[in-house]
């Protein structure tokens, strides 16, 4: 079968993987000319994409990639001192396996796992879909018109597949209250593996740097309590707003906004959800963030795509291609992580970013108490917590080996390796439903971290 992804990111390299493992044609098509390199931001991947991250043969390159940041330092506006938190007790309570790593590491490494035989497009993006019985005809802003068995949206928030096929996003969006901004910055503050936070009520700013990066990110949230009117691609008008967002805000904001005219790599978009009754149409289904997004900076989105991703090419080859079928098993499979995905995040948009002084004081407490209790009082203040942040370790994922069996991956050309015939650790994560952690503190550390 022929299957054309739009979306060479995240989730659609991933996807092209699995099908190609599978024994179908991927074709990947991507509107950049090249894959993006725009500055990239830290992302987190759990359990569950990281079993499958090494079941794609690229956990070293990943581990190798990974920020190491060990230490965040919380400030509050207003309020003298600081309060020090340890980053890797923090993580021990969210996850028993877990990776942060800039979105650009990641997507080079997933792309580079697929280029020696799956064929990409860039420059190029799709214009028309026409489907029939047995196929979709889809014409391209560049090149030549091509038939393909099934189409599959893996183009983002702002999905050009799911404006073509299910209408126009305002159908399907639904703000939850705030605002993500993203530059990259000299590292003038010599942050390494070090992260920086200033709280406010309503608004958060924060550097931090990696080792695994020449210059450093700063991140911005702020509360709204309507959406702003400003569209996702007028950059002067969103660093109007983000200036308007943080003004008065002292330490590093005043040098940071000043940075908004000289950064090479600007990102701003509101925290939204994507909430679609279905995500398949016929011959055509999207996957990650252009189907069920649960929001940028506070859903854990990318842990999402990878698994959707996976879940996907899966059940195309349970179902022995037909489509049908496999989406609905898919839409089945995914349907609890997605609500509890969104369910976190509508709780993460309210406590992220503090809305009074009491909320402030008692993210700074948490911080305080979680970077001195021994681990074992970490996991138990964990398993108390009612906020969710462990749904990433609890998912449960299907090796589909049967489906696998006969198209065992053998190295691409260019010297990537893959999953090959040698056993491989199974691909499930225990189920720990009532696993959760210290809630608001974990939301901050997450909205340091995970961007769209």
């Amino acid at each position: 079968m022929e299957i054309l992804i739009s979306g060479a990111s995240i989730a659609g390299p991933v996807l092209a993987y699995w099908l190609k493992r599978h024994g179908f044609r991927p074709t990947v098509v991507e509107r950049a000319p090249t894959l993006r390199k725009t500055g990239g931001h830290a992302v987190d991947l759990f359990r569950p994409a990281m079993d499958i991250v090494e079941r794609m043969g690229v956990l070293a390159r990943v581990e190798a990639k990974k920020t190491g940041t060990e230490r965040m330092t919380m400030l509050r506006e207003g309020v003298q001192g600081q309060v020090d938190i340890d980053v890797g007790r923090l993580m021990h309570a969210v996850s028993d396996r877990h990776v942060e790593i800039m979105r650009d590491d990641l997507s080079e490494i997933f792309h580079d796992a697929t280029r020696g035989d799956v064929e990409y497009v860039f420059g190029d993006s799709i214009a028309s879909l026409a489907e029939d019985e047995a196929g979709v005809d889809v014409t391209f802003e560049r090149g030549a018109p091509r038939r393909f068995d099934l189409v599959i949206g893996a183009d983002g928030l702002h999905s050009n597949v799911r404006r073509l096929v299910f209408g126009e996003e305002r159908q399907f969006a639904r703000f939850i209250g705030a605002y993500l901004a993203v530059i990259s910055i000299p590292n003038y503050l010599q942050l390494h593996d070090h992260a920086v936070v200033l709280g406010g009520v309503g608004r958060m700013a924060a550097i931090y740097g990696s080792h695994t990066i020449d210059d450093a990110r700063a991140v911005f949230l702020f509360r709204s309590p309507r959406e702003l009117d400003v569209h996702h691609r007028d950059v002067a008008r969103q660093k109007q707003l983000l200036r308007e967002a943080f003004a008065g805000a002292g330490w590093e904001v005043p040098r940071l906004m000043a940075e908004l005219d000289r950064t090479p790599a600007f990102y701003f978009d509101s925290i939204t959800q994507l909430r679609m009754d279905s995500w398949s149409r016929g011959r055509v289904t999207l996957t990650g963030d252009a189907g069920y997004s649960p929001g940028p900076a506070v859903g854990g989105s990318t842990s999402l795509a990878v698994v959707g991703a996976y879940i996907l090419a899966g059940e195309l080859a349970a179902a022995g291609g037909d489509h049908a079928r496999a989406f609905q098993a898919c839409e089945r499979k995914l349907a609890d992580y997605v609500r509890r995905s969104r369910g976190f995040a509508l709780n993460a948009a309210r406590r992220l970013v503090p809305g009074s002084r009491l909320e402030l004081w008692a993210l700074a407490q948490i911080g305080r108490l979680v970077s001195v209790a021994p681990r074992g009082v970490s996991r138990a203040l964990a398993k108390l917590s009612s906020h969710g942040v462990r749904l990433h370790d609890s998912i449960a994922l299907e090796e589909y080996a049967r489906c696998l069996a006969a198209t065992r991956h053998q190295a691409p050309a260019g010297g990537h390796t893959g999953a090959t015939g040698a056993e491989q650790p199974p691909l499930t994560s225990s189920p720990r439903l009532r696993d959760q952690l210290p809630g608001e503190l974990v939301l901050l550390r997450k909205g340091i971290n995970e961007k769209m």
